[in-house]
């Protein structure tokens, strides 16, 4: 797995994919071309960003059918639907299922240069979204649940005294609860612990991508 950008091309058609592979090497941009679904879903390492151009109507395994199994199986790779039969169903079909983009064939290079740094910015800042919400819920995770009150009561904008009181705890037990909070949660300022929580707790709809070995907490 390599950290730079990939454009995957899934088509069956090997004069499409040869054109499309020389425009997108022209982008300066690395591209890896598959004749059949089942030849890309062995190989493709979810880890890769990137993004995949998908042809719809190729034999075996359907280009709708590939975005149905994305989808199951929760893989976050952007995709950009191709096909010289973009009917108003099929390209319902598509998005439902997940596509970010679909092309008609043959589309203009400005056209498909645009949809895919589109795709490869939306898979960047997907990635670097579930990074931040990982690596905050790694964070979260170390607080003990009395900890967690404190935190909680913090975040709802209560005082020190409040929570001291709330709690019936001496104040001088919160500050030290709250300290070993902005400690183990690697906050300098009651913002940015603020901040950290609100990544951790993030609802995301899209898949997830796979990131590979945990970072840095």
């Amino acid at each position: 797995m390599d950290k730079e950008p990939t454009v995957f091309i899934l088509d069956d058609d090997p004069a499409v994919r040869q054109a499309l592979t020389a425009l997108i090497r022209s982008m300066q941009l690395r591209v890896e071309a598959f004749d059949s679904a089942g030849q890309f879903l062995d190989r493709f390492d979810r880890r890769q960003p990137g993004c995949l151009l998908l042809d719809v109507r190729m034999p075996g395994i359907s280009g709708l059918e590939v975005l149905d199994r994305f989808r199951q199986q929760e893989v976050g790779l952007p995709v950009i639907v191709m096909s010289a039969y973009g009917d108003v169903p099929m390209v319902v079909r598509a998005m439902k299922a997940g596509a970010l983009n679909f092309l008609e064939k043959p589309c203009r290079d400005q056209q498909l240069w645009e949809a895919i740094h589109e795709a490869i910015a939306w898979d960047a800042a997907h990635r670097c979204q579930w990074t931040a919400r990982a690596r905050a819920l790694r964070r979260l995770e170390r607080l003990t649940s009395g900890e967690r009150l404190v935190l909680r009561l913090l975040i709802d904008g209560y005082s020190n005294r409040s929570i001291a009181e709330q709690l019936h705890f001496s104040v001088r037990t919160i500050e030290v609860r709250r300290a070993k909070v902005m400690k183990k949660m690697k906050a300098e300022s009651l913002a940015e612990l603020i901040r950290i929580t609100l990544e951790a707790e993030a609802d995301l709809d899209e898949p997830q991508p796979d990131l590979g070995p945990a970072g840095a907490a």
